[in-house]
């Protein structure tokens, strides 16, 4: 039996109350393993984009604990970088400026900076738009361009907000592939993703696992393990169907 691989972040027992009285996520137990595509699938108002942002750092929990390898999660996740699902970019910064924006304070040099941003732009196939500013950009180009900021920080884990919830589905799939692309690519040091979707679809397609949750309160109905459905995944090949209208059966 192979062993599983050791956990990068691990919760323990975490709820998240609004307002100190309304609890709208837990307790909950996961584990992020290294080197694995985890995630997490449910219904609005599930606390799913709350947990990531607690794996983030962003949100303290109200009660559980967060551990980051053997150690404590104390404040931000410097470990790890978010997409959102809005774009978030400088409207008055070009492209390469904005995915450089995070360097300077990892103590990067200027050239250093511009080198390692340039190599994420042609990774996530945006070479020739570094000039280039929001607003001449599609939407699409636009999460691309967050997502090549995000890896230019290297991070040892890549935390998806929803990302391509935005999108046409045509942006979303072209993208969908090229995450997969870049994050097998030798190139690319991230290797442990955490990605929030509504979308069953998605979340099969993309992942290693994923944690179908429920709410009031969120809470993992089920895991499962997709490491026997071979990439790429569709929703017409053998098993893919089969596995998604299980988990759509969990939800109902």
């Amino acid at each position: 039996m192979t062993q599983a691989p050791p956990a990068l972040l691990r919760m323990e027992k975490v709820e998240y109350f609004f307002g100190g009285r309304i609890r709208v996520l837990g307790p909950v137990d996961l584990e992020v393993r290294e080197g694995e595509f985890l995630s997490l699938v449910g219904p609005s108002g599930c606390g799913k984009s709350t947990l990531l942002r607690i794996a983030a750092g962003l949100l303290r929990p109200t009660a559980g604990s967060v551990w980051l390898g053997d150690k404590p999660l104390r404040g931000v996740n410097r470990r790890a970088a978010v997409v959102f699902q809005s774009f978030a970019l400088f409207p008055w910064m070009t492209v390469v400026d904005n995915v450089a924006v995070g360097l300077e304070a990892r103590g990067l040099g200027a050239r250093e900076r511009l080198k390692r941003a340039e190599k994420y732009i042609d990774l996530v196939g945006l070479s020739g738009y570094e000039r280039a500013y929001p607003r001449e950009l599609s939407r699409g180009m636009k999460q691309l361009v967050g997502v090549a900021r995000a890896l230019a920080l290297e991070p040892e884990l890549l935390c998806l907000d929803e990302p391509f919830s935005a999108l046409d589905v045509l942006s979303a799939r072209n993208i969908r592939d090229l995450v997969l692309d870049v994050w097998a690519s030798p190139e690319v040091t991230t290797k442990t993703i955490l990605l929030v979707t509504h979308s069953i679809e998605e979340a099969v397609e993309m992942s290693d696992r994923v944690l179908v949750f429920q709410a009031n309160p969120g809470r993992v109905a089920e895991t499962v393990d997709l490491s026997g459905l071979t990439r790429p995944r569709r929703a017409d090949r053998p098993g893919v169907r089969e596995t998604i209208d299980r988990m759509y059966g969990l939800l109902v």
